[in-house]
């Protein structure tokens, strides 16, 4: 039974670091950009405090491939984890957000308020991955909403001292004249440690990256 649980344990702290998230444990921060070529470009840091709840701010930048529509938004925001299940080999989570901020465009003048706000849910074994996230950005001017669902299947059992492999299929909307339909891209996700970088190619051929680092 000791042995089961110790091995449970390294289990889900493999897959609590797996998952891109606004929180990575307590006292810990992240640092997380991405970038969608022709779309959109946000940059993030984020502290926790504790391990449910993590302080910081982020940049967004929005690029119509419709018409020559851009946002610039800088935030501060708050992320909750509202309920995480520990399962066996396996772990999920929801979170969610909310912030202010300000925003620009070529559509109106000067600089205006602008909130935040949107909710993760995720799952996650060693060999499985699953997200589902809505990302709301708004003001009395725009209203914008990024929802990505990523799954992912992994060709092997990771090692905590090991490199985790996974290979990943996204499915991005945007709203408010950001880019027509539903955008896919696959994509390759390497991470070890605290470190990780993912990468791959949209169905209109642009490169989609991201990189997370969490100390």
């Amino acid at each position: 039974m000791f042995r089961w649980s110790i091995g449970l344990a390294g289990a889900l702290v493999l897959v609590g670091r797996a998952v891109a998230k606004p929180i990575a444990f307590a006292d810990g921060t992240t640092v997380m950009v991405e970038y969608g070529a022709g779309t959109m470009t946000e940059e993030q840091v984020f502290y926790a405090p504790r391990y449910d709840v993590s302080v910081g701010g982020g940049h967004l930048e929005l690029d119509s491939d419709e018409t020559t529509k851009v946002r610039r938004i800088s935030y501060a925001r708050l992320n909750y984890l509202v309920r995480r299940w520990n399962l066996d080999d396996a772990q999920a989570n929801v979170f969610a957000w909310g912030g202010l901020g300000s925003a620009t465009g070529d559509t109106f003048s000067g600089t205006l308020l602008a909130e935040n706000a949107g909710a993760q849910a995720d799952y996650e074994t060693r060999r499985v991955y699953a997200s589902l996230k809505t990302d709301w950005q708004g003001s009395s001017a725009f209203s914008h909403r990024i929802d990505t669902l990523q799954l992912g299947l992994a060709p092997y059992k990771h090692d905590y001292d090991g490199l985790a492999s996974w290979f990943l299929v996204q499915a991005r909307q945007y709203t408010g004249g950001i880019h027509r339909g539903v955008e896919s891209a696959l994509l390759l996700r390497l991470f070890k440690g605290g470190a990780w970088v993912e990468a791959g190619v949209t169905n209109g051929g642009n490169l989609q990256a991201m990189a997370m680092f969490n100390f």
